[in-house]
């Protein structure tokens, strides 16, 4: 499923991510990987405008409706993006399927812990997990979009690949206070497995989640992230692959998002796309689900 939206990132552009990904080649080298293929294609494109009215929390309600319409079917879905906000709708459908205590993999470089009172860029798109566990000052258009508050309780997450420094002081604060668990950018580029092993055994029992924000790639290895600031840091594609195939073979494993990519970031690199769509066919061949 694809989920073409931009309309709470910071400015248009991931809005063309799941065309992209299409064009790269990603549904034949799915079936290429042994994989049967249902595409429910895209839900409806929503540009970013400048919301001037909640210029604090831009476009929460158009960003609401999407996600609402997020849904989870076959033995694994893979979610299109879009901006990080798709993992609030991916974790309202888990929680649907009543199926146990579900977990989410969030790998980022970023917390996404932020709130309207907490930054003035009014960006929804690293505010997504605040209003999951619905934190002071979240605007309730977001928060109350899934049915009873909150989405996800702190130990149904478990962060990796977060450069601490690119935190907010109120981030850093409330990830202490929750004790929230966390692998730092570096521990996951010098040790992959070991870094996403750990983070997996932090995670209930319930169906899984695994959700990559493409920033948290070197971006000089790989320039497809709306955020261009992980230059030279940061795990390179083939170390993020090996996270993730290793989340893939978990058993609680169905679904896996992808957000924050911008097409128009890789123009100076064509491989670019094709080569991350090759990684997501080799990480999802490795579910074993043919």
């Amino acid at each position: 499923m694809g989920v073409p939206s931009s309309a709470a990132s910071y400015a248009a552009g991931q809005d063309l991510a799941p065309a992209a990904l299409r064009s790269a080649g990603l549904p034949a080298k799915l079936i290429a990987a042994g994989l049967e293929v249902h595409d429910e294609g895209d839900l409806p494109v929503q540009v970013w405008t400048p919301d001037r009215e909640h210029p604090l929390a831009q476009n929460a309600g158009q960003a609401a409706e999407s996600l609402r319409q997020v849904l989870t079917r076959g033995d694994f879905a893979l979610v299109l993006g879009g901006n990080c906000t798709i993992a609030l709708g991916v974790m309202a459908a888990l929680r649907r399927l009543e199926a146990g205590v579900p977990g989410l993999l969030y790998v980022d470089r970023h917390f996404d812990i932020n709130t309207p009172d907490s930054t003035t860029d009014g960006a929804l798109d690293w505010m997504g997990l605040a209003h999951a566990l619905a934190l002071p000052g979240c605007v309730d258009t977001l928060t109350d979009a899934f049915g009873p508050r909150p989405l996800l309780e702190p130990r149904q997450v478990a962060w990796l690949g977060v450069q601490p420094q690119r935190a907010t002081g109120w981030e850093r604060e409330h990830a202490a206070r929750l004790g929230l668990h966390v692998a730092a950018s570096q521990d996951l580029a010098a040790d992959p497995a070991g870094a996403a092993t750990a983070a997996l055994d932090r995670l209930p029992a319930g169906p899984l989640a695994v959700h990559i924000d493409v920033d948290v790639l070197d971006f000089t290895d790989t320039p497809l992230a709306e955020d261009t600031g992980g230059r030279n840091t940061g795990p390179t594609l083939g170390q993020a692959e090996q996270a993730l195939t290793l989340a893939a073979r978990d058993p609680r494993a169905r679904v896996l998002s992808i957000g924050e990519l911008n097409p128009t970031r890789s123009a100076g690199d064509p491989e670019a796309l094709p080569r991350f769509a090759d990684s997501i066919a080799r990480i999802l061949a490795a579910t074993g689900r043919g």
